[in-house]
């Protein structure tokens, strides 16, 4: 383990990382994993965390993190009156399941499955983070029950994954079906909040009596990393909230996209 002055760096690294993710937090309505992962990942195998667990802790740490983020990103959004709660009522079985699914899926999986995972979703994510608002509808409301428990299953499965709240497939999600940016946005507080209960207990429990594991560990979740990164990105999410209707949201999406196909390039070369 590294000393005390060489963790410094690590430390500051991680407190900007939680800014910078729950300011997108508040702005996209997302949960901040995207950012969260591959600067947990990077911290732990800096840290001399074994490669067998370094990405799972770093998915599981993520999605713990998400859970007061996204809480606090959609009680924000909430106050603005733009969530769709039915849709979210509709959802609670279907993203839930979705979240457990995925998490069991990444447990099982081996680093390498997971990096080579992360790598495809964030190099697609990233792709439709730099082509924007997608200019064509599949229809003008959303999909009936069974489409909508689809959608959100697909949704829960997909960011449990991969350590994310979501809320970049829920956007996609909701415009292509003729809602507003805007309530999309807000909605994916709520999509994040769903994913990340559930996602959080089941990487708890998947990697319960890893032998691998650093020291607090609760399973695939790090305690240290939550308790030092979650404060410093709960505060930042009022602030994105706030800017949500000011800021170009076509700059931060172009930058939001590049960032995320660096991230799956590096984690593509990781596994060569």
């Amino acid at each position: 383990m590294p000393d005390g002055v060489s963790l410094i760096p690590i430390i500051a690294t991680l407190l900007v990382a939680a800014a910078a993710a729950g300011f997108l937090a508040g702005l996209f309505g997302i949960g901040g994993g995207a950012i969260f992962v591959p600067v947990l990942y990077q911290t732990f195998e800096t840290l001399g965390v074994s490669h067998l667990v370094s990405m799972h802790l770093a998915v599981g740490s993520s999605i713990a993190i998400i859970v007061p983020t996204s809480i606090r990103s959609l009680t924000s959004h909430l106050r603005r009156g733009a969530v769709d709660t039915t849709l979210l009522k509709q959802w609670l079985l279907a993203i839930p399941l979705g979240a457990v699914v995925g998490a069991l899926t990444a447990s099982v999986a081996s680093s390498a499955e997971l990096r080579a995972i992360f790598a495809t979703l964030a190099f697609l994510l990233g792709l439709k983070m730099l082509v924007g608002r997608l200019s064509f509808r599949l229809g003008d409301d959303l999909p009936g029950g069974f489409g909508r428990f689809v959608a959100g299953l697909i949704i829960g499965i997909l960011s449990a994954l991969m350590g994310i709240g979501g809320g970049v497939l829920n956007n996609t999600f909701m415009t292509l079906y003729g809602r507003s940016i805007h309530q999309a946005v807000a909605t994916s507080a709520g999509v994040g909040a769903l994913i990340a209960v559930p996602g959080l207990l089941t990487y708890i429990a998947g990697g319960w009596g890893e032998a691998a594991l650093p020291a607090f560990s609760l399973g695939y979740v790090n305690v240290f990393a939550v308790a030092l990164v979650a404060p410093a990105s709960i505060l930042a999410v009022p602030l994105g909230a706030a800017l949500a209707h000011r800021l170009s949201r076509r700059q931060l999406e172009l930058g939001f996209g590049c960032f995320l196909l660096i991230v799956a390039a590096r984690f593509a070369w990781s596994l060569i």
